[in-house]
């Protein structure tokens, strides 16, 4: 007959506790079980096996042919299980003990991420900090979906209440433009003299950000003239170039995009733009989280006003 699958760990257990003490009351008492339940498990796992497993007489309990041949298998089971749970318990334990720091463009300002890494490790010795790159189509940097413990990103977040952050830096939104532009020859340039440009956008999939990064905020309704989609630094670059369109850039993030040809200028009429090292509200017991929040805190002081 054919060998049914669903055995339990616990009869294999109870299996080899018996044939290593070739004793029931003795089996029981180690495993912590009364005999009799101990004797029903080995029969019903003789009857799942179709096998009588031990031989009981006046001598005592000794091991059938079958149960001789089944006692290293269900051993090595035994061993191979333990060190399944011990692998998961080891991955749980890192997963706790990890944590994932997202963002889009990395935050050079002034050497903030290992002036706050080490404060970080300061604090947590044991716990490893993971950087991942998120595309600019999420603009939460891994937070929406769960892939990020916390996150380097821009205000404003889709979602926004789902989230608690720190301000890290708050800086002018520039225009950037091929260094050709008629309008580069300015020192500062007014946005209502970009209004009609066409702009390079982020996806759509960023939402609000899109939105902040084209300054919907003062069009005064007018929708924006969308020259090209950039989800990268690089293509940004290229698309600038290419003169597809002009875009706003945080004063920060000038220098990536300014590699010869393309310029920067301040723009009149436009609020600044936040920076900020967020979480997920339900996180924020995490002692992890909290600390490396706490480690921002004091690489970044708040900006000033």
């Amino acid at each position: 007959m054919g060998m049914t699958t669903d055995v339990h760990l616990r009869e294999l257990r109870y299996f080899v506790a018996v044939a290593e003490e070739l004793h029931f009351t003795r089996a029981a008492a180690r495993l912590y079980v009364s005999q009799p339940a101990l004797s029903k498990q080995i029969r019903a796992l003789e009857g799942q096996l179709g096998a009588e497993l031990f031989r009981r007489d006046r001598q005592g309990v000794a091991l059938t042919d079958a149960g001789a041949a089944l006692l290293p298998y269900a051993r090595e089971v035994l061993a191979s299980w333990s060190r399944a749970s011990a692998a998961v318990e080891a991955a749980r334990t890192a997963q706790r003990t990890t944590l994932v720091v997202g963002m889009s463009t990395s935050p050079g300002r002034g050497g903030l991420l290992p002036a706050v890494r080490s404060r970080f490790t300061a604090a947590h010795p044991t716990a490893n900090v993971r950087v991942r790159q998120v595309g600019w189509d999420d603009p939460t940097a891994g937070l929406a979906s769960g892939d990020t413990d916390v996150a380097y990103v821009w205000l404003p977040l889709p979602d926004q209440d789902r989230y608690d952050w720190t301000v890290v830096a708050e800086e002018p939104r520039l225009i950037a433009l091929p260094e050709t532009h008629p309008l580069a020859a300015r020192e500062e340039i007014d946005f209502a003299d970009l209004a009609d440009e066409p702009f390079l956008a982020l996806p759509a999939a960023a939402g609000p950000l899109r939105d902040h990064w084209l300054a919907l905020d003062a069009r005064s309704g007018r929708p924006p003239r969308v020259g090209a989609e950039i989800a990268g630094t690089e293509e940004t670059y290229e698309a600038l170039v290419a003169g597809l369109g002009i875009c706003l850039v945080a004063a920060g993030n000038a220098r990536l995009v300014t590699l010869g040809g393309v310029v920067t200028r301040p723009v009149g009429g436009l609020g600044p733009s936040q920076y900020v090292l967020a979480w997920r509200r339900e996180d924020e017991h995490r002692p992890l989280v909290r600390a490396y929040v706490e480690a921002c805190r004091t690489a970044a002081p708040p900006p000033a006003g």
